[in-house]
């Protein structure tokens, strides 16, 4: 395996610890992430005027002449796999796909093979300088299996660490499309007596609380007022269907990004999704509140009405401002027009 050389000189008022004036100070072409610099610290690949540092906390000085030695990136034990892929924006740092429902975005002991990474893997075909030593897509963010619509992949440690920190700092613009069961109104006294949901100006559903894993059930999420991780859920009415009104097609935004948010949240406030299976996707509904091609679509759809539609950051290297659209799928679609009816 080949490696490279990278050398530079710490530049004034460093910070006081190493790991950060490295990361720093690092050349933007070394294409170097904080933690890939950290874990290269940590084996002796950093020499500090000639000396092997293997403390990232050690103390360093204005001038200081740096030395990495870089591995090149190894392949990945992850195998590809030709999977068509629908592919919205493709550059040498990143890529947008817009996920069909159904597919798996990483590999893991249930689902070893057919996933998103083994796609990309193909796609890219060796094409990829890797993501933290090893030849593989940089995974920012996940939408749920069952989920269909847009994710952005990191194709560079660069790029990754760049889409990360957005992540981290909730300004990346995510729009999901989703059909619940009732209608998430302001006027509804049941829903202003829900613990966590308010409404903001513009009849806008607000949930907020905590969420952790479920005590007893490890595939669930659970809504807590105390302890786990802070959640933040907005949505808006954009459709109702039934006579009387019993479902509603409604655009949900993200402030924070937890596993099954929007499910769990929506599940909570009493408007879970059509079809989700794990958080009470299936009730009956009164016989003629909706046509009999309506009652049919709702009972036979097969996963959570749910979509990444927008998908809207600054891209990483360039600092472009980027949003992508992607329309619901085909079955969505379909599910709408029969509630039409």
């Amino acid at each position: 395996m080949g490696s490279r050389r990278i050398e530079f000189v710490i530049a004034e008022n460093p910070p006081k610890r190493l790991d950060k004036a490295v990361s720093r100070d690092v050349p933007e072409e070394a294409s170097l992430s904080r933690t890939r610099l950290a874990r290269l610290i940590e084996e002796g690949a950093l020499t500090v005027d000639g000396a092997v540092v293997q403390d990232p906390k050690a103390k360093i000085a204005e001038g200081a002449q740096i030395s990495i030695q870089v591995e090149e990136a190894e392949d990945s034990h992850i195998g590809p796999e030709d999977i068509p892929l629908e592919i919205v924006h493709e550059d040498e740092d990143l890529i947008v796909i817009n996920k069909p429902a159904g597919m798996v975005v990483h590999p893991a002991p249930g689902s070893p093979s057919g996933t998103l990474v083994n796609a990309l893997l193909h796609h890219f075909g060796g094409n990829l300088s890797g993501v933290g030593g090893v030849k593989r897509p940089g995974i920012v963010h996940r939408i749920d299996k069952e989920t269909s619509g847009l994710l952005v992949v990191a194709k560079s440690d660069a790029a990754h660490q760049g889409l990360a920190a957005q992540f981290e700092k909730h300004t990346v613009e995510r729009y999901y499309q989703a059909v619940c069961y009732g209608v998430p109104d302001g006027n509804d006294p049941r829903l202003r007596g829900v613990k966590g949901a308010s409404f903001e100006p513009g009849n806008i559903l607000k949930l907020t609380t905590q969420l952790a894993r479920h005590k007893t059930d490890r595939q669930r999420q659970a809504v807590l007022f105390q302890g786990g991780r802070h959640a933040v859920t907005r949505a808006r009415i954009v459709e109702s269907f039934g006579t009387p009104p019993s479902l509603a097609l409604i655009e949900c935004w993200l402030e924070t990004g937890r596993t099954h948010q929007i499910r769990v949240h929506l599940a909570h406030a009493g408007h879970g999704l059509i079809g989700d299976p794990t958080y009470g996707g299936r009730r009956k509904l009164a016989a003629k509140t909706l046509s009999e091609a309506g009652q049919a679509a709702v009972q036979a759809f097969p996963r959570q009405a749910l979509h990444a539609a927008v998908l809207g950051f600054d891209h990483p290297v360039s600092g472009e401002a980027l949003r992508f659209e992607a329309p619901l799928p085909p079955d969505m679609a379909a599910l709408l027009d029969a509630l039409r009816q």
